[in-house]
């Protein structure tokens, strides 16, 4: 038996965050690219007297811009999940900053996932009638894999509390 004022184990510390693209320097030179050449192409079709098709590469540029902006539009989310023998500590922060908490009984917590997995197929930390989606913007093979460690992790954590 361990010591009270003993650190007691930790059987996962995850932090998930979304896949991106492009860092925020290459983002800004692929744009800055992508301006010089609209710009470029622009000017040639203007010295042509087609002057609207200026405008166009204009919008292209900002279109561009755009679909990349909301596609990053999840920088900043990040979950955490942390078990321990007692406990499944859930932790979400959402890209505008505002955050959730739970802490749920590792002994009663199960996780749950959709087989087969799809798309839509959502992973779930569940507490009696309480379910918690984790990990929306995994890939499905990606949140396959993470519900396997989660429910090693628990099912090690559970070995502790209660050994066979």
């Amino acid at each position: 038996m361990t010591e009270p004022d003993a650190p007691r184990p930790v059987y996962m510390d995850a932090r998930l965050t979304p896949n991106h693209s492009l860092s925020t320097r290459a983002f800004t030179l692929f744009m800055a690219g992508v301006a010089l050449v609209s710009f470029l192409a622009g000017l040639a079709f203007l010295s042509m007297g087609a002057w609207p098709v200026f405008g166009f590469f204009g919008l292209d540029a900002l279109l561009i811009w755009l679909a990349f902006r909301w596609h990053r539009g999840r920088v900043g989310e990040e979950t955490r999940v942390r078990i321990t023998a007692e406990n499944v500590e859930l932790h979400h922060r959402d890209r505008r900053g505002r955050e959730k908490s739970a802490k749920l009984p590792a002994a009663f917590a199960r996780i749950e996932l959709d087989e087969p997995v799809r798309p839509d197929s959502w992973l779930r930390i569940e507490h009696g009638r309480t379910a918690f989606v984790i990990g929306r913007f995994l890939t499905p093979k990606e949140r396959h894999s993470f519900a396997e460690a989660l429910r090693e992790a628990l099912q090690r954590a559970r070995t502790e509390r209660h050994p066979v």
